[in-house]
């Protein structure tokens, strides 16, 4: 059987499960209106970094679909820049982790004994240490103390990067521990032997046969955890130490909210339900995929 007709398989399985459809539409929705949001601003003839003290809290109109915040920007485009930053933040975070992950788990799979047990115990060490003291010690760091000129440590997209690498430098772990687990079966297959019977390298049998037959885990494993690390950068700009305004994002909205909470609540509703929904949908997704790339689950 080719593998387009098993992806055929697996995607029919993927819209047959219903909450994963829908998560994965509402998903499609607010990767394309985020990536649109500067052209949706111009046709709209808003800008939602311009201030106007004269216009806060204005309820929703034809001009402010959601209202305006309290200092006077406009609501909805707000959002929709938030989305931009914290899916950007959460998907290039687990595409990162995920390859670090998986270059760790492959490599402590296959070859094993000491270089298995040092990189297990690793794992085991991070995995241990708490999570949220942990990111906030990391993002509290000072990068000019580390040698990082002033212009680029103070620049927003420092400060985007920068929160990308502390969430996967945490996020990594459980893709390994599974992308090894996949190895220890996967290299007692009789693909495997076969390879190493016609004296293919080991980096070969890692990347080109190991890893392939692996990807159905890691895909999963990936897109369950874009919804934690969104929840993390919120968790960390909410804290102060995210990504830092005029820059948005749905947790330093959340920040600016809290004050307001009798006086405008909506300015602390809509970024909350927006992290809410997503962190969500990426789970019933990755709930989804798990079922659609296991055959069992189309006898079942």
């Amino acid at each position: 059987m080719t593998a387009a007709v098993l992806g055929r398989r697996a995607w029919s399985r993927l819209l047959r499960h219903h909450l994963a459809r829908a998560s994965l539409i509402f998903l499609v929705v607010m990767v394309i209106l985020s990536l649109a949001a500067p052209l949706i601003a111009d046709l709209r003839g808003v800008d939602p970094t311009q201030t106007d003290l004269f216009r806060r809290f204005e309820p929703p109109s034809g001009q402010f679909w959601l209202g305006t915040d309290d200092l006077g920007r406009d609501l909805f485009q707000r959002l929709l820049d938030g989305g931009r930053v914290s899916m950007l933040v959460g998907i290039s975070g687990a595409l990162l982790s995920a390859v670090l992950g998986a270059l760790i788990g492959v490599v402590a799979g296959y070859v094993g004994g000491r270089l298995d047990s040092l990189l297990m115990r690793f794992t085991d060490g991070v995995i241990s240490l708490p999570l949220l003291p942990l990111l906030i010690v990391l993002a509290a760091v000072d990068p000019r103390k580390v040698g990082i000129p002033v212009e680029i440590a103070q620049s927003e997209l420092f400060s985007l990067y920068r929160i990308v690498l502390i969430v996967s430098l945490t996020g990594w772990t459980t893709v390994a521990r599974l992308v090894r687990a996949e190895t220890l079966s996967l290299k007692a297959r009789d693909f495997t032997r076969a390879a190493v019977s016609l004296g293919a390298r080991p980096e070969r049998i890692m990347f080109r046969h190991i890893l392939p037959n692996a990807a159905g885990s890691l895909l999963v494993a990936t897109t369950m955890s874009t919804g934690a690390l969104i929840l993390l950068e919120s968790t960390l700009s909410f804290l102060g130490l995210g990504i830092q305004p005029p820059a948005a994002s749905w947790g330093n909205m959340l920040t600016g909210a809290q004050e307001l909470l009798q006086a405008a609540p909506m300015l602390a509703v809509w970024p909350g339900l927006l992290i809410f929904l997503t962190v969500i949908a990426f789970n019933f997704v990755g709930d989804g995929l798990q079922d659609a790339l296991d055959p069992r689950s189309e006898r079942r």
